[in-house]
């Protein structure tokens, strides 16, 4: 295809992006959609801070009475179709089988489905076929790889510690597959808690817990040379430990008490370091998983590399400029002659020395200590205990754990209820999933977020019971299709969709779109789990690293296609192709995708290596699925990329285009298409 052809392609595609994306504005604030008990209690009274909605008991609310009572499969559509008959707007039509087939196989595994998988669902005419469906998706093993992904995003993952020197963290991937294998266990929600906040202080021996306790090793840190334990960089990492609790299990901006007391949410000063003081006596630990005699090898290979870099170093210092190339060439294969760092586990521990004493901080500076305080719980939430005195000094943390893991809490179920409801429908109940205070989104269905906590401590914190429940009903399966008329009256009435009305067409995020190209073109390496994959990038992005030695190429072809969960997640490092779609930047918490259109991005599909190499790889696999036959070609073409058969205009098109352009060109056309794209 001509160079200039693809660019003007590209710039329709965009515009076709955008008029494709349908996505709510994301904003605090009164909204006409609300019902009235939403809007209640801004930031409690001044005599009762607790009576904001979000520090109220979690109570079991009652289904409410609906008109349409047939169209209710379970009590989730009874609370949705109440409000919806109050706005008087009514719910869309039910989704064909070839979307929601393909709509539940992206949700929770992140792959799509394959077209045996689709005729499979659509010849299975029992009543409790998508029952069964869910079920195996949940039991599937790429389930636990779709939805760790979520949770990554909120506890900011990478593998290294950013800042200028972006240290590696000792096989960090470990965490990752902890939560993979713990979602996929379905390990209880209260127990995957306590296990990432108190690891360590369980079971300092269980390689299992050691690995979750990693999650305090996840935040940016600022190494400086010659002192690497200056109070200041100790100030910075216990504070990135204290916010991450705040944003990820509790939805509170914690962070904003540091230097002041929180200036929307009853959260005073004292209490943000009464809550640090529980990590006072963390500190670093990576357990090495070698045996003496392999570390003892490892350290004498270790010196040798070492001496042999330095005298081609020393011989560069002075050498003239003809000599520089060949003395570049031998530096860079001794350093390659450096050996890798031995297997760990990055953990924490606590110090025996003793924790750093924990003071509130003037203006949040390190060096103006005011008062000392000891671990303490907020005390909007808790009262006033439990208190340092009554916290076992051996195990902080796990009292902390425990606290964010009761029942009784009022705001761990509700967030990470309010987190599955946003995934699954692209939108959340709250539309500020790491703010529940005063600052952040009401409710839109505060009884229904109050229903799915309740249930989910009820199942034992089952995650997957919680899913279930929510993939069974009948708003789940909407059509994101609506006629015109009932799409003005949702337009005029709930212009955010915040009642649920339909489905809310969604584009796929990065990951899912590099997985499905591979998936598509059948040639994505499903193994699970271990070190993270390092892909070929430009020289340009690796001179900019603090040293080459930082991206290492994975030198096996067919573990570069495999999973994008298990790509190696460097902070001064994103891959162009997943930076276009809006990868996060991975310095802070994620709690929710943005979702751009724009002109690169449709470049990245049309000219970039990954599109361009997978559509190769499709387009033979078709002639060697397909035969020579362009017709079917064309239909097995759209069902591995689409998921569906092409419709009748579709497939005109695409022969027509064959007879002109080559086969991995349609293949390029379909990966830029909005059928690809974007699940309905």
């Amino acid at each position: 295809m001509n160079p200039a052809f693809r660019i003007a392609i590209a710039f329709l595609l965009a515009a076709s992006f955008a008029l494709a994306q349908r996505s709510p504005a994301v904003q605090a604030g009164d909204d006409p959609a609300r019902a009235p008990a939403a809007k209640a209690g801004a930031a409690g009274s001044p005599t009762d801070p607790r009576a904001f909605w979000s520090f109220q008991p979690i109570r079991r609310s009652t289904p409410p009475p609906i008109a349409r009572a047939e169209w209710a499969r379970n009590a989730v559509d009874r609370f949705v179709l109440a409000r919806l008959e109050v706005a008087g707007i009514p719910p869309a039509p039910e989704a064909n089988r070839v979307v929601l087939i393909r709509r539940v196989y992206l949700d929770l595994t992140g792959l799509p489905p394959e077209p045996g998988d689709v005729d499979a669902f659509l010849g299975d005419n029992s009543p409790d076929a998508w029952e069964r469906l869910i079920d195996r998706l949940l039991a599937s093993p790429h389930h636990g790889e779709r939805w760790a992904q979520h949770w990554l995003d909120v506890v900011r993952f990478a593998e290294s510690e950013g800042f200028e020197y972006d240290r590696p963290i000792p096989d960090a991937w470990r965490y990752r597959d902890w939560v993979i294998g713990a979602i996929n266990s379905d390990l209880p929600f209260d127990r995957f808690i306590v296990e990432q906040l108190a690891g360590d202080e369980l079971d300092a021996e269980n390689l299992s817990t050691l690995a979750a306790a990693g999650f305090h090793r996840l935040g940016p840190v600022r190494r400086n040379a010659g002192n690497q334990e200056v109070a200041g960089s100790r100030n910075e990492v216990l504070t990135e430990r204290t916010d991450i609790v705040g944003a990820a299990f509790l939805g509170l901006t914690m962070g904003c008490a540091r230097c002041h007391d929180h200036k929307f949410d009853p959260i005073p000063q004292e209490d943000y370091y009464r809550l640090q003081a529980f990590f006072a006596a963390s500190e670093e630990r990576d357990v090495l998983l070698a045996s003496a005699e392999q570390e003892t090898s490892w350290k004498a290979a270790k010196v040798a590399a070492e001496k042999e870099v330095a005298a081609v170093q020393k011989k560069l210092q002075g050498a003239a400029a003809e000599e520089r190339t060949k003395l570049e060439v031998e530096l860079a294969q001794a350093e390659a002659r450096l050996p890798g760092p031995l297997p760990s586990v990055a953990t924490v521990k606590n110090a025996h020395e003793g924790a750093t004493p924990i003071h509130v901080l003037q203006r949040g500076e390190w060096e103006k200590k005011g008062k000392s305080v000891t671990p303490g719980l907020p005390r909007v939430l808790a009262g006033e205990g439990p208190g340092g005195e009554s916290i076992e000094p051996e195990r902080p943390r796990t009292a902390l754990a425990r606290w964010v893991a009761e029942p009784s809490n009022p705001l761990t179920a509700r967030v990470i209820a309010n987190r599955i409801w946003q995934h699954h429908f692209g939108l959340g109940l709250v539309r500020t999933p790491n703010d529940f205070g005063a600052n952040g989104d009401r409710p839109s269905h505060p009884e229904l977020l109050d229903y799915l906590a309740a249930e989910l401590i009820a199942s034992g914190w089952s995650l997957k019971s919680l899913h279930r429940q929510i993939l069974l009903s009948s708003t789940y399966r909407q059509s994101s299709d609506v006629p015109p008329a009932a799409h003005e009256l949702d337009s005029d009435r709930d212009p955010d969709h915040r009642l649920f009305g339909s489905f809310h067409r969604r584009r796929l995020e990065a990951e899912e779109i590099r997985d499905g190209m591979l998936a598509a073109s059948e040639t994505l390496n499903l193994s699970m789990g271990g070190p993270s994959v390092v892909l070929p990038v430009e020289p340009e992005l690796v001179s900019l690293l603090y040293s080459p030695l930082q991206w290492q190429v994975t030198p096996d072809p067919a573990e570069r296609h495999r999973r994008s969960v298990y790509l190696m997640a460097k902070r001064n490092l994103h891959l162009p192709f997943l930076e276009a779609f809006d990868h996060p930047a991975l310095q802070t918490s994620a709690p929710r995708r943005e979702s751009s259109t724009h002109v690169p991005q449709a470049l990245e599909l049309l000219n970039g290596t990954t599109s361009n190499d997978l559509a190769e790889a499709l387009a033979a696999q078709l002639s060697r699925e397909a035969g020579s036959s362009t017709e079917a070609q064309v239909e097995l073409a759209f069902r591995r990329v689409a998921g569906r058969p092409p419709s009748d205009a579709e497939r005109d098109a695409a022969l027509a285009f064959l007879r002109e352009s080559p086969l991995r060109e349609l293949a390029i056309a379909l990966f830029n298409s909005n059928a690809f794209l974007y699940v309905d």
